[in-house]
């Protein structure tokens, strides 16, 4: 079994630097992700990644419970899980709700790390993605990231961060937090050598096993220089989060020009 090597956060928790995870499209769990997951921690992953969005939440939680009636883990503090709030969620009275529903999915006392998804609210009471563009609306971080340090303080999540911010929106919240976010979830390039903790996922065994078989081999210096000259890009294009109605009119101001 392979041995992932880990960071230490800002919050002085560890995090692996390789995680599974677990989105599928069209979002759903199933049992063929549980068992994918099973296998995932039989192999050596411990840090797995989910979100209220993906739906696959439960079945997560099924195959963690499943390890250990198993024995294939000890403990669940041998285990990294992340869960993400939705934007329809992303409102200061909805944040620890939301992450109680969270855990109940996971058959969990707490979260490793809870994220932010993405820096726009949706009108609460749906559920739905590709959101409907009427809904979006600009998101009271301030009050939002003062419900996620709640969060914390309460035992439920050991750390807090948030995705699919650019570094002008990150450096704005830093202005108004009191504690910190550990994370910035971003779809980039980068990749284990650039420091940059790596979420990998395939429900495919051999896959699974060749994205683990990292940490004892290196880039030559002349490939890491061919790689370094691939242009970057955003994986994922926020299209659904972009309306003329909307928190943010074009890509290029939701990333802040990122891109």
């Amino acid at each position: 079994m392979v041995s992932v090597p880990e960071i230490i956060l800002n919050s002085g928790h560890t995090m692996p630097l390789l995680g599974m995870g677990t989105a599928v499209y069209p979002f759903v769990g199933s049992n063929a992700v549980t068992s994918a997951i099973l296998r995932a921690i039989e192999l050596g992953y411990r840090h797995f990644d989910t979100a209220a969005l993906y739906q696959t939440e439960q079945s997560l939680g099924e195959a963690i419970a499943q390890a250990r009636h198993q024995g294939l883990i000890k403990s669940r503090e041998e285990l990294f899980i992340t869960s993400k709030l939705w934007c329809s969620d992303a409102h200061a009275d909805l944040v620890l709700p939301a992450l109680h529903k969270t855990l109940r999915n996971l058959q969990l006392d707490y979260l490793d790390l809870y994220l932010i998804h993405f820096p726009v609210s949706l009108k609460p009471g749906k559920f739905e993605a590709p959101p409907p563009k009427e809904d979006l609306m600009p998101m009271d971080i301030k009050s939002v990231w003062g419900a996620m340090e709640e969060c914390q303080r309460l035992g439920l999540t050991r750390s807090i961060g948030v995705s699919n911010f650019s570094c002008k929106k990150l450096s704005d919240l830093l202005l108004n937090v009191t504690i910190p976010p550990a994370v910035n979830q971003v779809c980039l390039r980068w990749v284990h050598e650039k420091g940059v903790i790596v979420l990998v996922k395939s429900f495919n065994e051999e896959r699974m096993k060749e994205n683990l078989d990292i940490f004892d081999w290196a880039l030559s210096e002349e490939d890491s220089q061919k790689i370094s000259q691939i242009q970057q890009f955003r994986a994922f294009p926020t299209d659904d989060f972009v309306s003329v109605d909307g928190p943010f009119k074009s890509a290029e101001e939701f990333w802040d020009g990122e891109i």
